[in-house]
């Protein structure tokens, strides 16, 4: 059975910086246990976006610049960063939700015995749109959802989102 781990946008802005939750804040630790005591393959992604950030449509919809490439907010928090390191990990830059990139990553795991998770952030925006990408070029993959290494942007928002991808037979945990 081949493993992999997707850790979804676990950077400091939306941690701990410019939109940073206390919920996003309450899961790194049940994340780096995970990264830690996880057999299998990892992948990490960033969002990321430049400097033109406000004249994209997102920061029309979302006037809140996060995550610009290079800066200290698109780092991955450094507690998650440092139980990746010791693992080994690939990195995915998207610059939207969901990540094309990341689907082709996945495809060299494209096989019956595969298991892919995702945890992360946010649950109701990033990791659900990777989620189900994932699932609609992959459907017979095995794909999961850590719960309790995830949060939303509320917590209500993160309950939808679970809801979402139980409703779309990914696997939530």
């Amino acid at each position: 059975m081949k493993k992999v781990l997707i850790v979804v946008d676990m950077q400091k802005d939306f941690v701990d910086g410019a939109l940073g939750t206390k919920e996003a804040e309450g899961i790194v630790e049940h994340v780096t246990e995970k990264i830690r005591n996880f057999e299998g393959d990892l992948i990490a992604t960033y969002d990321t976006h430049n400097e033109n950030y406000r004249n994209t449509q997102e920061g029309r919809k979302l006037p809140v610049p996060h995550c610009i490439k290079d800066t200290e907010g698109w780092q991955l928090d450094k507690r998650v960063q440092e139980a990746l390191e010791t693992k080994g990990f690939r990195a995915v830059c998207k610059p939207t939700f969901g990540s094309v990139d990341l689907v082709e990553l996945v495809r060299e795991y494209d096989t019956d015995d595969t298991e892919i998770q995702l945890i992360g952030l946010c649950t109701d925006i990033c990791v659900v749109s990777n989620a189900l990408l994932l699932k609609a070029n992959f459907p017979e993959m095995k794909i999961s959802v850590d719960s309790s290494c995830c949060a939303g942007v509320t917590p209500e928002k993160h309950e939808a989102a679970l809801e979402t991808m139980r409703s779309c037979q990914i696997d939530v945990e």
